[in-house]
């Protein structure tokens, strides 16, 4: 039962490796001086954030069920 409640590590994984990702880019456009790579830093960072999200939701089972009538087991 426990086994259930506990995340694949794939899953933890990559929203970990997201995290890391989405502080390197917020740091580098800190510490950038230049205003095109400040930009580029910034927008890479939001891209990667709105990944994380919809993987959250996406891998939700709970939020399968219900977009997915029919499918939830």
């Amino acid at each position: 039962m426990a086994a259930k409640s506990q995340r694949p590590n794939g899953r933890s994984g990559a929203l970990s490796s997201l995290n890391v990702a989405i502080d390197i880019l917020n740091l580098a456009k800190e510490v950038s001086s230049i205003t095109p790579a400040k930009a580029a830093f910034g927008s890479v960072s939001i891209l990667l954030t709105m990944i994380k999200v919809c993987l959250l939701f996406l891998c939700d089972e709970t939020l399968q069920v219900h977009t997915l009538p029919g499918l939830g087991g």
